[in-house]
């Protein structure tokens, strides 16, 4: 059952900023739904329709207060081909299938793979976002281009001069805000040749229904979905749990990973019943809405609700927002959004984490993929740090009267074995070969089958080799491998026929 504090401290301990937030995430998200319908090659209501669904239902489902979701541009990527081989309503049944997995992927505990996403990756991820958020405004910046005018350049100047001074006379109203309501006024009465929201793609008429896909419930359909619902899944939630971290770290607080994954599956479902596309959470619209003072899950509601009353009640008023303002509150996301710390720590931090970082980089600005450049992030982190516990690892020889000790320090592993093997060679290749010899593991720590599968090859050499061998030192947990697995060097406690050391 939910925490009464926590419900008030989510939903009523920050109103006046959480609804003032919600208020200037839904103006942002309004181009940001169209350009991603425009990608996924799908009408302009149906990017806004599940930005209504998702913001809404994540408010009251997700795991992380403040965080923004709506219609994304990694999932519309995903969906490209099936709208345009099979049309929109195989995309929302897709979308509906892709909750029903993010929500056995909660069940299944699958946020818990987040731990292996290191510190480098997820700054790289920030970084790249960054940059991409930036790149997705230059259509709105480069000379020539329809709209583009030294207007459009001192708009976007005085934007910025509002959203970054604005603060330093009052916090009262977030000056993002303000930045969109005086450009407006001013773009409305000047009649500025500048672009503006309609520009982008025309804004729907009235309210999202419910509808079930019109599709036939047969096998046929369920394989040609699965694998855009099972991509979709995936992106979704690795894009929405790295965000959740990163607002963890602007807010320093918790949040519950689990929940917030089957939060997304519920939101998706939701919106594909209400004639939306797949979502996730956004870093950009979540890193606008904390700055603008957006904490609790109102902020959330607020943006999904006003984005509701826009599209509905405001439409020919939204549609002349001039998008010179949007793009300076977008590229404040992308100054904010970018670690700029990750620039001097390139010097002193390891080599190797700064390569994981770079690399996250590249991969996500060259494919404009995030699970990729995640995923070769975390390779490339499991790699190095393989190598780093592999090498951490040695054994001394030490002769005494007729017995020659051998002594094992560090992590032997399948990635160690080797050099395992190669250190405890045939002891008649010693310049002063011993008759009996001791492995004393004491200080080290065997993990896997290929551990046991060494020393069961080390201590078999030896004994091949006329020596009598003694294996000392392990560990339980070593033991218990050793016990279950080895073929020479039995503990004996399978049998009961000894204690473990």
């Amino acid at each position: 059952m939910a925490n009464p504090g926590a419900l008030r401290r989510d939903w009523f301990g920050n109103i006046r900023a959480d609804i003032l937030a919600g208020i200037v995430v839904a103006l942002a998200l309004i181009p940001e739904a169209i350009g991603f319908s425009i990608i996924a090659g799908v009408d302009p209501r149906v990017g806004l329709y599940a930005s209504v669904a998702i913001a809404i239902v994540i408010s009251f489902t997700g795991g992380r207060p403040g965080m923004i979701s709506a219609a994304t541009a990694a999932v519309a990527v995903v969906v490209v081909p099936l709208v345009r081989d099979h049309g929109v309503d195989y995309l929302f049944a897709a979308t509906t299938l892709m909750g029903v997995f993010q929500g056995i992927a909660a069940l299944l505990r699958l946020d818990l793979l987040m731990q292996f996403v290191s510190r480098s990756v997820i700054t790289g991820f920030v970084n790249a976002l960054a940059i991409l958020i930036f790149m997705a405004q230059l259509p709105q910046l480069i000379p020539g281009n329809p709209g583009v005018g030294i207007e459009a350049y001192a708009m976007v100047a005085a934007a910025l001069a509002i959203i970054y001074l604005l603060p330093k006379l009052t916090t009262a109203v977030p000056s993002p805000l303000i930045a969109i309501i005086v450009l407006t006024g001013l773009s409305i009465w000047l009649q500025a040749p500048v672009n503006t929201v309609a520009d982008m793609g025309e804004l729907p008429q009235g309210l999202p229904y419910f509808v079930l896909p019109d599709v036939p419930l047969t096998l046929e359909t369920l394989q040609i979905i699965l694998p855009y619902s099972l991509t979709m899944a995936a992106v979704g939630l690795l894009e929405s749990l790295l965000t959740a971290q990163i607002v963890d770290d602007m807010t320093h607080t918790g949040s519950d990973k689990r929940r917030e994954s089957a939060g997304q599956g519920a939101a998706n479902v939701v919106a594909a019943l209400f004639g939306g596309m797949g979502g996730c959470a956004m870093i950009g619209q979540s890193v606008i809405n904390v700055t603008s003072g957006g904490r609790g899950r109102l902020s959330t509601f607020a943006a999904g609700v006003t984005l509701l009353v826009l599209l509905a009640a405001l439409g020919p008023l939204v549609g002349q927002v001039p998008m010179p303002a949007l793009v300076a509150i977008m590229i404040m996301v992308s100054i904010g959004t970018f670690s700029w710390n990750s620039i001097p720590n390139l010097r002193v931090h390891p080599w190797q984490s700064s390569v994981v970082m770079l690399s996250t980089v590249a991969v996500v600005v060259a494919t404009h993929n995030l699970a990729i450049g995640v995923l070769v992030g975390v390779l490339l982190s499991g790699a190095f740090f393989t190598h780093k516990v592999m090498t951490m690892f040695e054994v001394v020889r030490e002769r005494k009267g007729d017995t020659a000790t051998y002594r094992a320090k560090g992590q032997i592993f399948y990635a160690s074995v080797e050099r395992f093997e190669a250190a405890l060679g045939p002891e008649s290749t010693q310049p002063d070969p011993a008759e009996h010899v001791v492995i004393d593991v004491s200080k080290a720590h065997f993990w896997d089958i290929s551990a046991i599968g060494a020393l069961d090859k080390v201590v078999e050499r030896m004994r091949m080799n006329g020596r009598s061998v003694q294996v000392k030192g392990l560990n339980r947990a070593s033991s218990d491998l050793v016990d279950r697995f080895a073929l020479t060097d039995k503990t004996g406690v399978e049998i009961g026929l000894a204690p473990h050391p």
